[in-house]
């Protein structure tokens, strides 16, 4: 990619046009504040129906991301994680443990990451592999010899239905579940949630839908308990009392949007960055168990499906010079991290044995808003890739993707691709 400097008053993160252009330009902006003012003040957008803001900080060095999601004693997450505060209403349906500090946070956080430990991925791993395989199945009897989007035949479908059947989601709902967690995450593409001027109603009818049906499926595990997450949350105890309606009806909308939309990206991505560096696609399937590791994390790098989180300085304080007044906005740019040439060498390679490989921010930076099912979602890209790799071999993006309009995820909506003979 070739990179140009860009006139800094021209760079305006809170412009939806500025997503919408070319990606080149993006990261050539990106590229201008990290070398000139990695951290820069920004007015916020305005968004119909949404209160207007004082503005934030823009964090683009790894450095700094990492700093501020390690400390959260001084950048907290407790007042919202959307660079936009949400409004009353959509804070009742989506301010989960995103919206929350310590001591709630780690109590919540703790009956939720009993359904993600090591042990619990080690037993669904055999079901992650029965629906890698049988995707791949239908990939072959369907579209063999015949372009297809491997959006909608691969990457959504697999991660989708892995985090239904872990809430206990029967498998007629997830269409529905699908087009629920495409509205909430693609709000702002007209596609999806119908651009800028009717995304808040839209968002909110989404909301009470989804709510209204995890209360349902909720209330039937409280009566009649069965062996999926959505029943433990139900019957968990939080210093002696049942996690409330509200609290279960957002854990359930962070759970099943986090654990569908990212990984669908990733591998989204993944094939897509695979297709474009053949020689990496050939180092990785050439020698998979022992490239597996590295090459999953290059892929979350790559992609950065989330591009970006809020915090709030709960003091005054500094960040390369530049004073933070207390209740400040930062924005944490994932994006700019997992391409700042001061942790990586040449970031704008594709490299499946990057090494050294500093950690990279595609999960966040560490603390204790680190993404919950991380281990969940490397076990998946790898899994997927690895039943391409042994039954698809000559699996190939064809075209161009369709990239979701959006400044918060990296999102490819469809993504044409064949399987070569």
């Amino acid at each position: 990619m070739r990179l140009s400097p860009v006139d800094l008053d021209a760079i305006d993160l809170s412009d939806l046009e500025f997503w919408r252009g070319p990606r080149e330009h993006r990261e050539s902006a990106f590229w201008t504040l990290r070398q000139q003012d990695p951290v820069r003040f920004f007015a916020e957008p305005k968004i119909v129906g949404f209160p207007e803001g004082p503005g934030y900080w823009a964090l683009t060095r790894h450095e700094d991301i990492w700093h501020a999601s390690r400390n959260p004693e001084l950048f907290c997450n407790g007042r919202g994680f959307n660079i936009t505060d949400l409004t009353v209403e959509m804070n009742e349906f989506f301010g989960s443990m995103l919206a929350m500090d310590d001591p709630k946070h780690v109590r919540l956080r703790t009956i939720v990451s009993k359904g993600f430990t090591p042990k619990e991925i080690a037993r669904v791993e055999e079901f992650v592999r029965e629906r890698a395989r049988t995707i791949v199945d239908r990939v072959l009897e369907r579209h063999s010899g015949s372009e297809f989007d491997f959006v909608e035949e691969v990457a959504a479908p697999f991660p989708l239905q892995i985090i239904c059947s872990m809430m206990g989601i029967p498998e007629s709902d997830e269409r529905q579940i699908l087009e629920w967690t495409n509205v909430i995450l693609g709000a702002s593409d007209p596609d999806f949630g119908g651009g800028e001027g009717g995304a808040l109603e839209k968002l909110i009818n989404v909301a009470v839908e989804i709510y209204g049906y995890a209360q349902a499926l909720g209330e039937a595990r409280l009566a009649n308990p069965t062996d999926d997450l959505t029943s433990v949350l139900m019957h968990a105890l939080v210093d002696g009392d049942r996690l409330s309606p509200q609290e279960f009806g957002s854990f359930f909308i962070l759970l099943v949007v986090a654990g569908n939309e990212t990984t669908r990206n990733a591998i989204s991505h993944g094939l897509l960055a695979l297709t474009e560096h053949p020689d990496q696609r050939d180092r990785w399937f050439g020698d998979f168990e022992a490239v597996t590791r590295p090459a999953v994390e290059e892929i979350v790098r790559w992609a950065t499906p989330v591009i970006h989180f809020r915090r709030t300085a709960t003091r005054d304080t500094e960040i390369r010079g530049t004073k933070i007044a207390a209740g400040d906005k930062l924005v944490l740019w994932y994006n700019s991290g997992n391409r700042d040439d001061a942790a990586y060498e040449d970031p704008y390679r594709f490299d499946v044995t990057r090494q050294p490989n500093p950690a990279q921010i595609g999960f966040g930076a560490g603390g204790p808003h680190f993404c919950l099912g991380a281990n969940l979602a490397r076990r998946e890209i790898a899994v997927m890739f690895d039943e391409i790799r042994r039954r698809l071999p000559n699996l190939r993006a064809t075209g161009e993707p369709a990239y979701l309009q959006s400044n918060f995820i990296n999102g490819i909506k469809s993504l044409p691709a064949r399987i070569d003979a």
